[in-house]
């Protein structure tokens, strides 16, 4: 899919859940990397938000990725002056099976209320009998020789960008290939670019 034609994805899924949607016991959250919608059907918008994560530099940084809300608030301390903190950056794709190097990578919190569990499965893009299909995608993380850590992914396998495309580094996100040894192979496929899907249930 071209930028243009990702830049134009219709956004009539991002409204925010009713009040008394939001407020029903029950249910689960998950997280849809790489887009700004939650699943139709299955889910509804709790936000929209921005990915991001410690630098990709940093070996002391959080190993996670985090979906940042569009409209942060801040305490009265905010600039509180200490020389001992974290950082939060924002985060890129790199080198994923799509013409999105260097863009920003938009993320959806979404709500069930159908569903108590949220699985991603990677290597797989359907779910096992029994659960449902939220979305499937690329099995992502950080580059492997890079000194901070980082976690798997699974990014939308039609996934939307967040603004313009400026190299700024980050908290990057790096599709992940199999390599056979301890995985066997088969029935995994040496250097083969791996899949996930989210499932419920």
């Amino acid at each position: 899919m071209k930028i243009k034609e990702l830049q134009k994805e219709d956004d009539r899924e991002n409204q925010p859940p009713s009040m008394n949607d939001s407020t029903k016991g029950g249910g689960s959250i998950f997280t849809r990397w790489g887009r700004k919608d939650c699943p139709r059907n299955v889910s509804q918008l709790v936000y929209s938000g921005i990915t991001g994560g410690s630098h990709y530099t940093h070996p002391g940084g959080a190993a996670e990725y985090v979906c940042l809300p569009p409209d942060p608030t801040w305490n009265v301390n905010k600039h509180f002056n200490s020389p001992h903190f974290g950082y939060m950056y924002g985060s890129e794709y790199e080198e994923v099976p799509k013409p999105l190097l260097n863009y920003k990578v938009p993320c959806a919190v979404c709500r069930t209320s159908q569903f108590s569990t949220v699985l991603m499965i990677p290597a797989r893009t359907e779910c096992y009998q029994g659960w449902q299909k939220a979305y499937h995608g690329e099995l992502v993380s950080g580059y492997y020789n890079h000194p901070a850590a980082s976690q798997y992914v699974c990014v939308d396998d039609n996934p939307q960008i967040n603004g313009i495309n400026t190299n700024n580094e980050g908290k990057l996100m790096y599709p992940v290939r199999a390599k056979c040894g301890s995985l066997p192979c088969p029935p995994y496929e040496d250097n083969t670019l791996l899949t996930c899907v989210v499932c419920l249930k």
